[in-house]
């Protein structure tokens, strides 16, 4: 038993599959570049959540140590500390870079 295929219908058929696998491969694209995107929203989120829990903290324990203590000592660590958590910070900010958004195509390094 024979099959005989036109050629034409063939070749539209082989068209029509590859342009579904090119917008296929384009829609994972954009939904992977959504998802980057909505990752970096999160974590921009994630560290402002973080930086005015850390100061509600410092901000509540340095009111109750100047409100009710006496003791001078006290007192100037517990002024003192964020000073020290600024300075780690803003030195590890200025001091580090990364990329976040640096994949390569293909894999492997370069």
């Amino acid at each position: 038993m024979t099959v005989n295929v036109p050629l034409m219908p063939l070749l539209a058929g082989l068209g029509a599959l590859l342009a579904l696998i090119l917008v296929w491969r384009a829609g994972r694209r954009r939904a992977k570049a959504a998802a980057e995107a909505a990752r970096a929203g999160a974590r921009l989120v994630s560290l402002a959540g973080r930086v005015l829990l850390g100061g509600a903290v410092l901000l509540g324990v340095q009111w109750i140590v100047v409100t009710y203590s006496n003791n001078t000592t006290l007192l100037v660590g517990v002024l003192a500390l964020p000073d020290l958590f600024a300075a780690y910070v803003l030195t590890k900010a200025l001091t580090v870079s990364t990329l976040d958004n640096a994949t390569r195509r293909r894999g492997g390094q370069r």
